[in-house]
């Protein structure tokens, strides 16, 4: 009956059809990748519990102990391999499975990641119940989970970007791209109320939970307009080009490369092109290179203020380690806010990378006035926090979102559009691994000061600045150079 329905050649209602499809494949990936956000989150929850401080924990008068400062510790865990667990855990910083989302059908390939992903999330915590005290085991299952976790990102922006045009591309997945701070959120919520009494169930039910997102996955997700008779939207018409920012325009007709196959079509010639694209192939697209190396210093900020932000505000604003917990949530607040001005404004100008730089070099002197002034007093703390929470993650927003369904969907692929789980994959896969330098930098930097770890951050953002360089200076050209473009 459905399919009947479906085929009813009524432009009015397939119009009505089309968005409510594209308001629930937003809506289910949003829920997809907050389940992943959730199932990564317990292990910075719980490694307190399972590194403790035995001085202040009553010893059982029957215990033989031989050394006093790590009795109370879950055996392999010290001091030492919890810090290695947290790498390990970033197992899939470093990989690009992402790779393979464009030749596999995306359901399956997202279903079976949630599915493997809740698996060794859940093995992990049933060491608890299991008494399991071999490193061996905890390592395997992080890594393991590491690697699977990189089904979500590409997967879930190729989907989105496979149902919605570049009109107003930035500000929806600016308001969409919330799911990250949501599921850091609710991860910590549920973790913590296991955490003290038996810290194998926060993982466990995250573990389901991102599990049972996978079976929905299976049954519910629509991977593109096409599959259910709607048509695609337009990324690259004649109408839409004016929002194209210069850094995303053809390369000649006359001589465009792709696939390592040229061709000499005439304008307006679209081809559908059904093979994968290679990597170096996604790499010519003109600014992933780019836009790649500046995530990598804009996500080495966001990481480093996602794990190491608590801790300072209870070191140096002297906050209880609640409150500190509570107090670095507004960071994420801000960055939810900063996510969806970036998006607003880099939709109106049509420039996406004047769009980061400019927030990034704003983030610099207030990173410096943050670490300063903000933690004086409670209001202006309050202030800082979030704004420096949206100036840190709204380029970070940005770039993983709307400017890698932007390169994914580039018009020199001439209509191979496969390539946009690829480019995401490289471009989100390159961040990552600042993602995972800059807490592991912090922890080395923190113990000559805190002053120190800003200054590293701040020369961070100033090198993702220089990174988009090159394309800010088109975009300016193109500015000056040619009538107004037309909105999105």
């Amino acid at each position: 009956a459905f399919s009947y329905i479906l085929s009813f050649p009524n432009t009015s209602f397939c119009q009505s059809l089309f968005c409510r499809y594209r308001s629930f494949i937003l809506f289910l990936t949003f829920i997809f990748y907050t389940a992943y956000h959730l199932s990564r989150k317990p292990i910075s929850i719980v490694k307190s519990e399972l590194h403790r401080n035995c001085s202040t924990v009553i010893r059982p008068v029957d215990l033989n102990i031989t050394n006093n400062a790590t009795w109370c510790d879950w055996a392999p865990f010290g001091k030492s391999f919890t810090c290695c667990l947290y790498v390990l855990s970033q197992a899939d910083l470093f990989a690009f499975f992402g790779i393979f989302g464009e030749r596999l059908p995306l359901r399956y390939y997202l279903s079976a990641g949630m599915l493997m992903s809740g698996l060794f999330t859940a093995l992990f915590g049933l060491g608890f119940y299991w008494n399991i005290h071999s490193l061996g085991y905890y390592a395997f299952m992080q890594v393991m989970n590491g690697l699977v976790q990189t089904t979500g990102w590409p997967a879930v922006v190729a989907c989105v970007g496979n149902w919605f045009g570049k009109g107003k591309r930035g500000f929806i997945m600016g308001v969409w791209n919330s799911h990250t701070s949501v599921g850091n959120i609710l991860g910590s919520l549920i973790a913590g109320v296991f955490v003290s009494s038996a810290w194998g169930m926060s993982f466990i039910v995250p573990g389901i939970i991102i599990a049972s997102t996978g079976i929905l996955c299976f049954f519910f997700l629509v991977e593109k307009p096409e599959d259910v008779n709607c048509t695609p939207p337009q990324h690259h018409s004649d109408q839409e080009s004016g929002e194209a920012e210069p850094l995303l325009q053809n390369a000649p007709h006359t001589d465009r490369t792709v696939n390592s196959a040229i061709s000499t079509d005439p304008p307006g010639v679209v081809e559908d092109h059904t093979e994968a694209i290679s990597f170096c192939g996604a790499l010519s697209i003109p600014g992933v290179v780019e836009f790649s190396l500046c995530l990598l210093f804009a996500k080495l900020v966001s990481y480093t203020f996602l794990y190491w932000l608590p801790l300072y505000i209870s070191n140096v604003a002297h906050f209880e380690a609640k409150e500190a917990g509570d107090m670095s949530t507004l960071f994420d607040v801000g960055g939810i806010v900063g996510g969806i001005m970036a998006g607003l404004v880099s939709d109106y100008t049509g420039g996406r990378a004047t769009t980061c730089c400019v927030m990034l070099i704003v983030a610099a002197p207030m990173l410096f006035l943050y670490n300063y002034i903000g933690q004086r007093t409670i209001f202006p703390y309050i202030g800082m926090l979030l704004v420096c929470g949206g100036l840190v993650n709204g380029p970070y927003a940005l770039i993983t979102t709307a400017v890698s369904a932007d390169l994914g969907t580039h018009e020199s692929l001439r209509g191979n559009s496969r390539a946009l789980s690829t480019v995401t994959a490289i471009i989100d896969g390159t961040g990552s691994v600042g993602a995972a330098l800059g807490p592991l930098l912090a922890g080395v930097i923190s113990p000559t000061g805190w002053n120190n770890v800003f200054y590293m951050l701040i020369s961070a953002d100033v090198l993702a600045c220089l990174f988009l360089s090159r394309l800010v200076y088109k975009e300016a050209q193109s500015w000056c150079g040619r009538a107004p473009r037309q909105r999105g």
